[in-house]
């Protein structure tokens, strides 16, 4: 029955068409959000009062290193929070002698260079103002002068790229597991409609029918993962728009495939049960709307919150909760915030989920399968 279903899938048209229109899709998404990463607005720069004295010459020194800023006053009441809350990139405090720069979870490269030609400066004006400065002493201490720099949080390396990394994760797992978990549905109605499943099911068990067809378009569902996945990979280091390393890139795509696998057989044995409920296809789409919500709202909830909020909890819960981890779990790991244990939690609690919807899945298609004509009620698939 798998070789049926593989060799079926991969002949047809449409496996054809979605497989290069995904790539395709891929491809041009990394494209676009490479162009648009291109053009950064203005980083924003507040300074406290006793330090706003400073705010020209940073400009000045800003333009100078090619970095583009907006400076602003800010009391010290306030500072820390704003960079907390996004508002701020960096937020400077103290006095020209002693500057101290707070950001949330690390300094921006231009912003770096910025400050750093900012002190030399200072400390350079300071020393020439001295009477009888020794050039060479003056050199010395504009080599040695810098600021203190105190994160609130710690730093995540390639966070931005990350980011992008963890949208594409979350959209391909997303369709791939509503399309893959929707051909199921169609198929199983497609044989009870014209009644081959009465013939196949004079050779075979009923389980090793719904098996075989959940595995069969599962290979030919992982084919196709495996190709968006690779091309999307190599668009983002031919176009550059990945500057992290590639063990980075290969170990989130892994483990994409991994929970794409995991949310597949999870949803397929949901899926084929449903379909078993119904002898039209016009009757599918209400039969599958309740699992249809459980992929498209974890699903939502990811894209929406997760890239502002790589560490909210409610995420983090949502993560280990088994029918939102395949789509919830690979975007945090992507934006590396997934702890082992998680991980680990919702790998183990997904795999029993899996074992106890192939039990529950095999009672309800063997109990409704062969019942044509109007829709078969869940419990009395249940009953039998």
């Amino acid at each position: 029955m798998a070789e049926r279903e593989i060799r079926t899938r991969v002949a047809s048209k449409a496996f054809k068409i979605t497989s290069i229109a995904t790539v395709v899709v891929v491809v041009g998404f990394v494209i676009v959000a490479k162009l648009v990463s291109g053009s950064d607005s203005a980083q924003k720069v507040g300074f406290a009062p006793s330090a706003a004295a400073l705010a020209p010459a940073f400009e000045a020194v800003a333009v100078a290193v090619d970095a583009e800023v907006t400076t602003s006053e800010v009391d010290e009441a306030t500072g820390e929070t704003r960079v907390r809350e996004g508002d701020l990139d960096a937020y400077v405090t103290g006095t020209p002698a002693d500057l101290q720069v707070v950001v949330k979870e690390d300094l921006p490269e231009d912003l770096r260079n910025a400050f750093t030609v900012l002190v030399r400066q200072i400390t350079l004006n300071e020393e020439i103002a001295r009477a009888g400065g020794d050039p060479a002493a003056v050199g010395t201490a504009v080599e040695a002068a810098s600021f203190d720099l105190r994160t609130l949080e710690p730093p995540r390396d390639h966070q931005g790229p990350r980011i992008l990394l963890g949208m594409i994760v979350g959209v391909l797992v997303y369709i791939s597991i509503l399309m893959y978990g929707s051909t199921v549905t169609q198929g199983v109605v497609e044989e009870k409609a014209n009644r081959i499943v009465e013939l196949l099911l004079t050779s075979i068990k009923p389980w090793q029918l719904l098996l075989g067809k959940v595995l069969g378009i599962g290979a030919v569902a992982l084919a196709q993962m495996v190709l968006t996945f690779g091309a999307g990979i190599a668009a983002g280091f031919l176009t550059d728009a990945y500057t992290f390393p590639s063990s980075i890139a290969s170990g989130v795509a892994v483990w994409a495939v991994v929970w794409f696998l995991i949310g597949y057989l999870m949803y397929a044995f949901v899926f084929a049960a449903l379909g078993a409920l119904v002898s039209r296809q016009e009757d599918v789409g209400g039969a599958t709307a309740p699992a249809v919500m459980l992929i498209i709202l974890p699903y939502l909830a990811g894209v929406s919150i997760l890239p502002s909020e790589p560490d909210n909890g409610l995420m983090a819960l949502l993560s280990m909760f088994p029918l939102f981890a395949p789509m919830l779990m690979p975007m945090r790991i992507a934006l590396d915030v997934a702890a082992g244990w998680e991980i680990a939690v919702s790998l183990g609690v997904s795999v029993l989920t899996i074992a106890a919807l192939a039990w529950f899945s095999a009672r309800i298609y063997r109990n409704a399968v062969l019942r044509t004509g109007a829709k078969v009620k869940l419990f009395s698939a249940l009953k039998g």
